[in-house]
């Protein structure tokens, strides 16, 4: 079966999954095209909306389903790679924040840019209504709580 082949019935996971792994690829392809060279698909862990800035590593983990221990790892690279910076709370000396350097806020800034390439490019193909409708749809089911 070629990638634009439709198995017969998918099950919604899949629908999902696919598109998502296909923009994650852009994503980086995109980021690489602009010199962002050395972020990588477990990266946009990290990276994914609403992004790393201000969070505590234990929100990104949770954010991402990971363990702390592999989220860390991920922001210890990122961090070698001038990305993000983790900085002691002021209202919670306990808690570490994760903030974005400059070169960090350049990639996020480009992922924005990547992204609404994509959704041009969505809206082309699928019209403004059904666009508008899958993405209300969306929507709706974010918000539901159905996904967690």
């Amino acid at each position: 079966m070629s990638t634009l082949e439709l198995p017969q019935n998918p099950l919604i996971g899949a629908l999902l999954r696919v598109p998502a792994q296909g923009i994650h690829r852009r994503i980086i392809a995109g980021l690489h095209r602009a010199g962002f060279r050395e972020l990588r698909l477990p990266h946009m862990s990290v990276f994914q909306y609403p992004g790393p800035d201000g969070s505590r590593p234990s929100e990104l983990a949770e954010r991402a389903g990971m363990s702390k221990q592999a989220i860390n790892q991920l922001l210890q690279s990122l961090e070698r790679l001038g990305y993000l910076s983790r900085r002691d709370s002021k209202e919670d000396q306990r808690a570490r924040l994760v903030h974005f350097t400059a070169r960090g806020r350049a990639a996020w800034s480009k992922i924005h840019e990547i992204l609404a390439e994509i959704e041009l490019e969505w809206r082309s193909t699928l019209g403004e209504r059904d666009f508008d409708r899958l993405k209300a749809l969306l929507c709706k089911v974010w918000v539901s709580g159905l996904v967690r």
